[in-house]
């Protein structure tokens, strides 16, 4: 057996400096370019699941209204951007997300709007649109005669 002694430089088994360094760059570039995209997408995803628990909460609401015989309640401060179940506890919505438009219900003074549902299964007619920083906003119709809550992504142009 013979022995290959190698010089230093030789051995072209490995990547150079050079080499590790593009790639790195690359790497961070790409990284610069998707990550607001990443951003973008969780806050319209929390715009959504905002929309979505909402409405949740106006359906029990509903259920409780026609179940227990008894009028209950949905009030909304837009200023605070909160809402509170008739008894229940008031629920901020996150950060990036607002309560962007009222239509319907019943004010109540001090810029509250209150929704009722009644037992019956009737609501108080309106719609309720939430919006995100990014452009995302939803609707929540609340329907007076068959007391349906229904979500819709609004279009913007």
């Amino acid at each position: 057996m013979t022995a290959a002694i190698l010089r230093v430089g030789e051995n072209k088994k490995g990547f150079s400096l050079l080499e590790l360094l593009v790639v790195l760059l690359l790497l961070a570039l790409s990284s610069a370019l998707v990550i607001p995209a990443i951003d973008a997408g969780l806050k319209q995803r929390q715009v959504r699941r905002s929309a979505l628990e909402l409405a949740a909460v106006a359906r029990g609401l509903r259920r409780t209204a026609i179940y227990h015989g008894s009028l209950q309640s949905l009030v909304l401060d837009p200023s605070e951007s909160s809402y509170e179940a008739f008894g229940g506890n008031k629920v901020v919505l996150p950060a990036d997300v607002r309560i962007s438009a009222i239509q319907g219900g019943e004010p109540t003074g001090q810029g509250l709007t209150r929704f009722l549902f009644f037992p019956n299964g009737s609501i108080l007619s309106g719609e309720i649109g939430l919006s995100g920083g990014e452009g995302s906003a939803y609707l929540i119709r609340l329907d007076p005669l068959s007391g349906r809550v229904l979500v819709e992504r609004e279009s913007r142009p």
